[in-house]
């Protein structure tokens, strides 16, 4: 994979995206404290497993280490992407367009034919990625982000007709890069 500063970086290992269990989330607290003011807590996450008919909460893992996580919630037809994070040293490495893969192709399979997501304004990186899985800007939440150094407006984004054969073959596409 390219950064954009031009040096080609690979992971050292083999990724794979698996199931979170309660296990993992002792890992997944230390990413989320680096990369969110206002960290989800261990109970949350413990919660959000339990509603597993409902819900997926995933690992990116290289060898045994949690280096990402992601989750999706699903309500009705529309699948709503909850958090995606990536360990600040492991960033730029493809490891959230794997986690996005699976959280994609998993609300397709639960029967999803739209997905969204709130990301911060100020993540032009996220954003970038979320259009690359065909998210488009639909609105703004203000002041939905309450950091201790102020509030920050989420952008709204939606994927539609994911259900769709085109769909799929863009995220064929998105695995094949």
């Amino acid at each position: 994979m390219m950064h954009p500063d031009g040096v080609q970086y690979r992971l050292a290992t083999p990724l794979t995206i698996e199931p979170m269990r309660k296990r993992d989330i002792k890992a997944v607290l230390a990413i989320e404290e680096q990369v969110y003011p206002r960290p989800w807590s261990a109970a949350l996450f413990q919660s959000e497993l339990a509603l597993d008919e409902t819900r997926c909460y995933l690992v990116a893992r290289c060898e045994r280490k949690v280096v990402g996580y992601g989750g999706l919630m699903m309500a009705l037809s529309d699948g709503h992407i909850t958090t995606v994070a990536v360990d600040p040293t492991q960033r730029r490495r493809g490891i959230a367009r794997h986690i996005m893969l699976a959280l994609c192709r998993d609300a397709v399979g639960r029967g999803a034919e739209a997905l969204t997501l709130e990301v911060r304004m100020g993540n032009r990186a996220a954003q970038e990625l979320y259009r690359r899985f065909a998210f488009v800007p639909v609105g703004v939440r203000k002041d939905y982000y309450d950091f201790p150094t102020g509030r920050e407006d989420a952008l709204v984004m939606w994927a539609h007709d994911v259900a769709k054969p085109e769909y799929a073959a863009l995220l064929e596409a998105l695995e094949r890069r």
